[in-house]
């Protein structure tokens, strides 16, 4: 059978605020959920597919341009790249300053500059830091 092109969401960050973003906003997109660690991905995409939506993992590092840009091909396979919700992100909790430099600030930025480049026309961005 062959799968009907779609919107596409990336959802990048499988945690807890990102998931909650796509349940609200990503009804009838294909949900690209990227995280650097695919269990991560994986789970959050069953728990999404399980309440309906059509969700995928991939393993997704921000803080490196070249993982960032096989999700963007994955994500294109499915559709038009409609929207991206980045949810991911350290807190000094969870790792040093420079693991905090390298995803917060350099993978955002690698990340809003190479969806930038895709995304459709009258496409959305979100980015939650926190």
């Amino acid at each position: 059978m062959i799968e009907m092109k779609k919107d596409v969401m990336i959802l990048t960050g499988a945690g807890q605020i990102g998931m909650a973003i796509a349940r609200r906003i990503g009804y009838d997109m294909k949900i690209v959920v990227g995280d650097r660690r695919k269990e991560n991905a994986e789970a959050t995409a069953d728990v999404m597919n399980k309440a309906g939506f059509d969700a995928v993992a991939v393993e997704t590092d921000i803080a490196s341009r070249a993982s960032v840009l096989a999700t963007i091909v994955d994500a294109q396979k499915y559709g038009d790249v409609a929207m991206l919700v980045n949810s991911a992100g350290v807190s000094p909790s969870q790792a040093p300053i420079e693991a905090i430099l390298k995803v917060d600030l350099y993978g955002t930025a690698v990340l809003l500059e190479e969806v930038g480049k895709v995304i459709r026309p009258g496409g959305t961005g979100i980015t939650i830091s926190s």
